[in-house]
Order: structure tokens, then sequence, then C-alpha cells
């Protein structure tokens, strides 16, 4: 595995945008896609579970990226607006589909939770070229209010998702989700990580460990990408 790197992309405002690649050293353009990583809302790039991603993607001969989205590191807790978000997507999806020592053939776009609603939201509007989606805990509906949906906008996607949910999910009722994805033309995947919560993690009582989730999530995810 290559050290990470760092990389800063100039954002639509002035901003710097933090990323850290990383790229095997026998990366291969036409054959492995490159899969770009957005955080959640209350976390950033370094959060353990997206940069255990990166890491197993790296080793497995994928280009990984992810980024900070500016409030994160302006040191802020409440996200940007969404068109910052999505101008902030925006510019990293473009800044690596187009800089000439990456290049790559396909970009499959993912995020946890925040990071993943706007990037599908991109995809669906025909704005990001994106050739899957990877939804780590997809925020279908706030908590406890089952009737407001994210999922007009699923409908629009023409490309395969894959969805990781965690069964005590309260922003994510899966027999829901479900529902949502029978009526989308896309090809879709649901993974339900039982008794895991919206971060994926276990009750306390659990048998089942951390490595054990990560695991799962990264095997199903290195299958899946096989078939873009």
């Amino acid at each position: 595995m290559a050290a990470d790197e760092y990389v800063f992309i100039p954002g639509e405002h002035g901003e710097k945008i933090s990323t850290l690649v990383s790229c095997p050293q026998d990366y291969e353009v036409s054959r492995k896609s490159a899969v770009i990583l957005a955080h959640g809302a209350g976390n950033d790039m370094f959060n353990p579970l997206i940069t255990h991603m990166a890491h197993v993607l790296d080793q497995a001969g994928y280009l990984c990226v992810r980024f900070n989205f500016p409030y994160r590191d302006r040191g802020r807790r409440n996200p940007d607006s969404d068109d910052v978000l999505m101008a902030t997507w925006m510019s990293v999806f473009h800044y690596f589909r187009n800089h000439p020592g990456y290049q790559p053939a396909k970009i499959v776009a993912a995020g946890k939770s925040l990071g993943c609603r706007i990037a599908s939201q991109a995809v669906s509007a025909g704005i990001m070229d994106a050739q899957g989606l990877i939804m780590l805990g997809y925020p279908l509906h706030p908590p406890g209010k089952k009737d407001i949906l994210r999922d007009a906008h699923l409908h629009r996607i023409n490309v395969p998702m894959l969805f990781f949910e965690g069964e005590k999910d309260p922003f994510c009722d899966t027999a829901i989700l479900r529902d949502v994805l029978s009526r989308v033309k896309a090809p879709w995947n649901v993974e339900v990580i039982e008794g895991a919560d919206h971060s994926f993690k276990m009750p306390s009582d659990s048998k089942v460990t951390e490595e054990q989730v990560y695991a799962r999530i990264l095997g199903k995810t290195l299958s899946w990408l096989e078939t873009i």
C-alpha cells in the first residue's frame, strides 16, 4: 500500500478542499475504477470506516480519494448548505476526472450518510457522471419521521447502487428502503448489517466486532466493484 498523499483542490469560492489520495503503485486506469469517498455530517475523512475503506481499496488496486467538506476544515459542526456541499463534491470529482496524472476510466461515488446523499443528488441531476454509487447509511428519513422520505431523486438515477444499512439505523427503515428501491429502474443491492446503528456500531453486548462489520462491508464492496 502506498502512503496517502495530501492534495488541496481549489473550490468554487477560493477555498482549498483537503483530500487524501490512496493510489496503488500499479494502478491500472483502464481496468480499475476510482472511488471517491465523502464523509457524514458528524465526522470527517478520518472517520475509521472511511479510512479503513480507503486503505482496503488501495490494497485491492483501486485509486481511492477521500475529502473534507469545508465546514469540517473550518472546525464547524454544522454542515454547509447543500449548494456548498454539492459544489465541493463536484470540484473533487472533476479534479480527478480530468487530472492528467489520474484520469480514471470509471469513477464510483461513495459516501457516508450526508456524503452519499449529496453524491446521489448530483448523479440524479445529471451533473456527475459516476458509474456507480455506494451508500453507507443513506439517510432515507429523519429519525421518527418515516413519512418524510428523501427518495424522489433516487428514481432518476440510472447507475448501479450499493446500499449498506444498519438494521437499527433511525435514519433508514430498511423495509421502507426496499419498498422504495423496488420501484427504482437502476440496478441496486442492499446489505443490512443486523443489529448495527447509523454508524454501523454494534450493541455493547454483541459478539460481532467492528473488524467483522468492516470486513463484511468491504468484502461486498470489492465483489460489487468487479461488476461495474
